[in-house]
């Protein structure tokens, strides 16, 4: 598994709703400034599935990211698995510092899993200042 991390300056329950609701999700869900997220649903609960759409503001390129949760423990953690199979595992830690956000995921094989980690830290950045912001 690879494992990204960070820490929220905000309180639980604003970093659990930013996270799940998705109206919040479009603002932050994608790597880079030259991406964008149309559109994301979300049935957070066990057995619920979610797609969160990721595309290249020059409609070059798009994706729908999406899967189904195995765990959902309110403010505290969720797992799910990626529609290839894939399973992540996030937890939700309140700290003096701030929300701690760790996310586990399993690697994919066709890129480098240097490169997986940064795509998905620049998402976990983005989230942390969309959050901090906001």
């Amino acid at each position: 598994m690879i494992t990204i991390k960070t820490t929220i300056n905000a309180p639980i329950e604003k970093v659990w709703q930013f996270w799940t609701l998705p109206e919040h999700i479009t603002k932050w869900s994608f790597a880079s400034p030259d991406w964008h997220s149309q559109y994301a649903e979300n049935d957070l609960r066990v057995g619920g599935k979610f797609t969160t759409n990721m595309a290249a503001k020059d409609s070059s390129m798009s994706f729908d990211f999406e899967g189904e949760y195995t765990l959902v423990q309110q403010n505290e953690a969720i797992q799910y698995r990626i529609g290839d199979g894939r399973k992540v595992e996030i937890t939700f830690k309140e700290t003096p510092d701030g929300v701690e956000i760790i996310e586990s995921f399993d690697p994919e094989t066709q890129n480098p899993e240097e490169m997986q980690r940064a795509g998905w830290q620049a998402i976990l950045d983005n989230f942390k200042k969309y959050v901090e912001n906001n």
